[in-house]
C-alpha cells in the first residue's frame, strides 16, 4: 500500500512554501517510484528505479533500499530523505510539466559538490 506525505508548515519558522513548483504531496509507489503533486496542481510520477544499478550514487546510495526510499518526506516543499539527500522541486516540476513522468537516467552518476569537510 502506498504511503503518502503532505507538506508540513515549518512551525519553527512559521513558513508555508507557496511557490507553484513546491511539492505538496508525495506517495511512495512500488518499484522505487513516487507520485508527486505540486502546489499548482501539477502531478506526475518520478521513477528512481535506475538508482538501484547506479555505479556511483553518492549521497543517494541509501535510496537503493526500498525501506529507506519509502522514508521520503516533504520539508518546505522539497523531497528529503533521513540522510539529507534531496531533489530540486523546480527541476522536477519542469520535467514533469513536459512528460508527466521523470526517470533517473540509466547511466546516472551523481557528483557531490561544495564543501565536504
Amino acid at each position: 500500500m502506498p504511503s503518502q506525505t503532505e507538506a508540513q508548515e515549518n512551525s519553527a519558522a512559521g513558513v508555508t512554501p507557496a511557490a507553484p513548483w513546491r511539492i505538496q504531496a508525495v506517495s511512495v509507489l512500488p518499484d522505487h517510484r513516487l507520485a508527486l503533486t505540486f502546489r499548482d496542481g501539477l502531478s506526475g510520477i518520478a521513477d528512481f528505479s535506475a538508482i538501484r544499478t547506479s555505479t556511483n550514487p553518492g549521497i543517494y546510495a541509501p535510496l537503493t533500499s526500498a525501506e529507506f526510499f519509502a522514508q521520503v518526506r516533504i520539508e518546505l516543499g522539497v523531497l528529503i530523505w533521513p540522510n539529507g539527500a534531496d531533489l530540486d522541486p523546480a527541476w522536477l516540476h519542469e520535467s514533469l510539466s513536459a512528460d508527466k513522468t521523470w526517470s533517473v537516467p540509466n547511466a546516472v552518476h551523481f557528483t557531490i559538490t561544495g564543501n565536504q569537510s
